[in-house]
């Protein structure tokens, strides 16, 4: 597939980058002013991110980019359209004057969500979207990369602060879709018999997980959100303050040995664990055990992962579990869920490090700090469920226009997750990221740290 690739985008020479935030400047910028430098970091950023999800797609097979294996995921030749879309309609259409759109057809086809914005097609359906073909969206993602670049290194950089600000928007949405490239991929090829091997990176690892431990919090008030400068999505502010009352969290993660405990003593089978709408999650979806789990011939644990299948490994971070899996665990353990202010405080004493996106293992380790007096994993390898709605925090206002229903339009019905996994880029995660899905998905590496009162 790289040579598809090669042959319709070219591949960008990139310079290491280690934050999202804190790009390296060369001297003679210090010259120019905050928009020129602000323009040139901007598209040394846009060309690194833009070949990162282009090298996610080396390893697939052109048949692999138009499938979709239900409502919930896309198929990736959508992902690589639209995060084009975003970047077409929100910045090349209002930047440069009388724009005439790629196609009009994508206007509606790679829409995702935006009412203001027109028509959408059918989210359901994105896999029957044979065409545009899959060379024909890589043009189009070329034609937006000479657009967007051309906007960002002419000479007088007349761009507003609102469209740069856009600029920055796009990427971090893109990072976003990068991860669902590798989980919605996941999830398409658990159903193929022939197990599809996406990353040959494996890990094998011995060492056991250390023993659980509880670091305690004396409480009080507390100020959460994010007030740090630069990038961060509208959910997270405003910065305010919360009364937190005395609590404990778990040093690690929940393992997959300590899992298979709750399976093997009934806990699927035990109604007064389960919220009622897990219960019936429970039963009219069939969940015995973990996405992707399943009893291998021996009669042992195994699931499916992007380097094939393999036996589960009990000292590894248990994920692929739902908000009501998780809650019920903590219930069978005598503990609970944390809340998401209880999380980003203990959180933000600890420096953002772990297996991220970067590492391309795409699975949770087994391999731990131990001894550590801090928190192990509380970043990356999988999300973290918290017990927390995803809601507004207090005096949360939505943008004006079509960018106010990115996040603001789906403030219902949701759980916050916390903390990043092994599919999410390093440096887009943050103490006070605000993750979000429905308390039945599963399909993101998502899983379990307990908390509990004291």
């Amino acid at each position: 597939m790289s040579g598809l690739i090669a042959a319709c985008h070219a591949i960008y020479i990139l310079t290491a980058m280690n934050s999202v935030l804190d790009c390296y400047q060369p001297p003679e910028l210090y010259h120019q002013s905050d928009t020129q430098k602000r323009c040139k970091a901007l598209a040394e950023r846009y060309r690194m991110i833009r070949h990162t999800t282009e090298s996610l797609c080396e390893p697939l097979e052109i048949e692999d980019f138009v499938a979709q294996s239900m409502e919930g995921a896309s198929p990736i030749k959508w992902h690589i359209a639209h995060t084009s879309w975003f970047f077409e309609m929100f910045v090349i259409s209002e930047a440069v004057g009388d724009y005439k759109l790629f196609n009009d057809d994508f206007r509606s086809l790679f829409n995702s969500y935006y009412v203001r914005l027109g028509e959408q097609f059918s989210r359901s359906q994105r896999g029957v979207l044979t065409r545009p073909t899959v060379a024909e969206v890589l043009d189009y993602r070329a034609h937006v990369d000479e657009k967007i670049l051309n906007l960002l290194e002419i000479e007088d950089h007349n761009l507003s602060k609102d469209l740069l600000d856009k600029i920055e928007l796009g990427l971090n949405h893109e990072q976003q879709h990068q991860e669902l490239i590798i989980t919605d991929l996941k999830h398409l090829w658990s159903h193929n018999p022939l197990t599809p091997v996406y990353s040959q990176k494996a890990m094998i690892e011995t060492a056991s997980a250390p023993a659980l431990k509880w670091r305690r919090f004396s409480g009080g008030l507390e100020t959460i959100g994010y007030n740090n400068g630069g990038f961060c999505f509208d959910n997270e502010t405003p910065r305010h303050s919360q009364f937190i009352a005395p609590f404990a969290l778990a040093s690690r993660p929940v393992t997959c040995g300590e899992y298979i405990e709750f399976i093997e003593d009934g806990g699927y089978s035990c109604p007064e664990l389960w919220l009622s709408e897990g219960w019936s999650a429970l039963n009219n979806l069939g969940w015995q055990a973990p996405l992707y789990w399943y009893r291998d011939k021996a009669g042992h644990w195994s699931y499916v992962t992007l380097s094939g299948k393999r036996e589960v490994n009990a000292n590894e971070p248990v994920c692929h579990v739902s908000y009501f899996e998780a809650d019920a665990f903590a219930r069978w353990c005598g503990a609970r869920l944390p809340r998401e202010a209880e999380w980003e405080v203990s959180a933000s004493q600890v420096e953002v490090a772990g297996n991220f996106l970067n590492d391309r293992l795409f699975q949770p380790s087994a391999t731990y700090k131990n001894g550590s007096t801090s928190f192990d994993k509380i970043y990356g390898d999988c999300w973290e469920w918290t017990n927390s709605p995803y809601t507004p925090y207090p005096g949360f206002e939505t943008a004006p226009g079509a960018i106010g229903e990115y996040n603001a339009k789906f403030m219902c019905n949701q759980y916050v997750l916390r903390g990043g996994s092994c599919a999410t880029a390093a440096e887009h995660i943050r103490s006070t990221y605000r993750n979000f899905f429905g308390p039945q998905s599963r399909w993101q590496f998502s899983g379990i740290r307990l908390a509990r009162d004291i």
